[in-house]
């Protein structure tokens, strides 16, 4: 199979133009997020830009202990972005949202180094980075959902909640429903796109290698082995995001310590 064909600067900057469409359309119907639209552009951009100097010029030193603070920091930048997007307090929700990010990506990531893929060296960035990042990246969205869906069901529904804790529930207990619920919310879109994976769309890690000259086969296998750590990951780190967040923003006698309002 041919290699990839490289796309021209200035042309890549033209297709930029097309996001005319979707800004006109947010400005017909008066969804006000230009602005939003053009930082998350912004950002996107030179983001992917850091990440291609990281893999373009510093990929032959491969040092382990440069990829690891790059998973630091990717990890920390994606916790901070799950609470900023579901507009709660960083204070409180970093310390379970970092937590349930950390112990959802790492033993999966040791898994696939050590077991599945074996590169070498074992920790060679040209897997870890890439990997970490798809996992990170599907993670986001899921524990998004999960959180908002955890504090606003709550609150709709607070004559539940209290009641429990008024007939000598626990936070715990008392918050099981609301838990469940956010789970199986965050976890549907994974789900449906499982079932439908390979006959309605073709998943981008499996595209990107094709276009890359890698054998479909090959890539099928690289493509079963991601979707299912995405999966294991959502699960892992939702559920462990959410009973953490418990811990930390309910007081033993069930006071809620999260103001929904807090931006």
């Amino acid at each position: 199979m041919s290699g990839v064909i490289d796309i021209s600067w200035l042309l890549l900057a033209l297709f930029f133009c097309t996001l005319t469409i979707p800004l006109l359309i947010s400005r017909c119907y008066r969804l006000h997020i230009e602005t939003e639209v053009l930082i998350s552009v912004a950002r996107m951009t030179i983001q992917l830009l850091l990440v291609g100097v990281y893999l373009e010029y510093l990929l032959n030193i491969n040092s382990l202990t440069i990829n690891i603070l790059w998973l630091v920091a990717m990890t920390l930048i994606g916790a901070s972005s799950i609470i900023s997007k579901a507009k709660l307090p960083k204070q409180r929700l970093m310390y379970p949202v970092t937590s349930g990010l950390i112990v959802g990506l790492c033993p999966l990531l040791l898994i696939i180094c050590i077991v599945i893929v074996q590169p070498e060296p074992l920790f060679n960035a040209q897997y870890l980075i890439p990997l970490a990042g798809m996992l990170l990246g599907n993670s986001l969205s899921g524990n998004i959902v999960a959180l908002q869906n955890l504090f606003t069901s709550m609150e709709t529904r607070r004559s539940e909640y209290e009641a429990a804790i008024a007939l000598g529930a626990s936070p715990n207990f008392a918050t099981l429903p609301f838990v469940r619920e956010s789970i199986l919310k965050s976890l549907a879109p994974t789900l449906a796109s499982m079932t439908t994976t390979g006959l309605v769309t073709l998943p981008g890690m499996m595209t990107g290698q094709i276009l890359g000259g890698a054998s479909p086969i090959v890539a099928i296998k690289y493509q079963l082995m991601i979707m299912i750590a995405i999966f294991v990951m959502l699960s892992v780190s939702i559920s462990l995001t959410l009973s953490l967040t418990i811990r930390h923003c309910f007081t033993k006698d069930g006071k809620v310590l999260v103001d929904l309002n807090h931006e």
